[in-house]
């Protein structure tokens, strides 16, 4: 039987979603400086602590970075965003980026905000983002973390899948590829 400790915290992480429609208040300091300490205490493979966050709160520059894609074209709108700027592009490195990301968008959701990434795109799409960010030419840069207040959970873009999971016996097996839960 599961701890009913691990209950409420399941709960809590399970609930943690995209974000990418936020209210327009700043987000505060205090919070902003949080979320950075949990991202620089993040696990990363053989303690490399590849990373250099920005924290970019520049209307214009947000701007420029949601017209990368028509995917993040609501990076426009967030309050601020923490781009994750990376040594290279390395294999631990991407795993890492990945872990850091999901760190910050669980630490705003513990303080009582919301996280959405947003992934620049191809090269040429990174090369400029790096650009707006001013980011050096040996550094690689792949994505942001917007943090705010969301105001809905529900997906603008046109043609948004919906939402929801597959059930685990789709996703799960045992011991072997193929070997149901027994």
């Amino acid at each position: 039987m599961a701890d009913p400790m691990l209950r409420p915290m399941t709960k809590e992480l399970r609930s943690v979603r995209q974000i990418r429609q936020y209210a327009k208040e700043p987000v505060p300091d205090a919070i902003v400086d949080e979320l950075l300490q949990v991202a620089r205490w993040t696990g990363s493979s053989k303690n490399t602590q590849p990373w250099h966050f920005i924290v970019v709160r520049d209307r214009e520059a947000l701007r420029k970075i949601s017209q990368l894609r028509p995917n993040i074209n609501w990076l426009a709108d967030v309050p601020l965003a923490i781009a994750i700027v990376l040594d290279d592009p390395g294999t631990s490195n991407a795993y890492d980026e990945g872990r850091v990301t999901e760190r910050l968008l669980i630490g705003a959701h513990l303080q009582g905000y919301g996280g959405g990434t947003a992934w620049f795109g191809d090269d040429a799409q990174q090369a400029e983002a790096k650009r707006v960010l001013g980011i050096p030419a040996g550094k690689t840069a792949r994505s942001v973390v917007a943090i705010g207040r969301p105001t809905s959970v529900k997906d603008p873009r046109p043609g948004a899948k919906a939402g929801g999971r597959k059930l685990l016996s789709e996703l799960v097996s045992r011991d072997r590829w193929g070997n149901p839960k027994g």
